[in-house]
């Protein structure tokens, strides 16, 4: 029998799964339909990495942006794909607010070209790294009642 907690619990998780799914597909999408040095732009405008390094993860990052949302729409591995979730929407919120904080007007690179870093962004995506921590949450809590 279910608790109408849990009821909640999961109908919270399909939502939010659904939701960081898509978006991070339409994310991965709009980095695979354009070239991707247009991407490396983005993310050597950030000058954090080596331009070895900038190379790799502007060739590597769509694709396993791609395989994330997918991980999640589908429901498979969610523990795993709630904690990447977590961990790049983490790294990028990060590297986006000491963008902001210093002045750096620069490219977030979240979406393609073309959208500057602004408390808009910082709000957006704030709210995308509340809602994947809550996922993960809600993966290892119901992993763990259901035992």
């Amino acid at each position: 029998m279910t608790s109408p907690n849990g009821n909640i619990l999961r109908a919270g998780a399909l939502l939010l799964r659904v939701l960081l799914g898509g978006i991070f597909i339409y994310a991965a999408w709009t980095k695979l339909h354009t070239p991707w040095e247009v991407f490396a732009i983005s993310i050597d405008s950030y000058q954090i990495l080596p331009l070895r390094a900038v190379e790799l993860v502007a060739r590597s990052l769509p694709w396993f942006e791609l395989l994330v949302g997918i991980l999640l729409l589908a429901g498979l591995w969610l523990r795993s794909a709630a904690v990447a979730t977590s961990l790049l929407l983490g790294v990028f919120f990060g590297l986006m607010v000491r963008a902001f904080a210093t002045g750096q007007q620069i490219n977030c690179g979240c979406f393609g070209p073309g959208e500057l870093i602004s408390w808009k962004t910082l709000l957006r995506d704030g709210s995308l790294l509340a809602g994947s921590l809550a996922l993960t949450w809600m993966a290892f809590v119901r992993r763990r009642r259901a035992a």
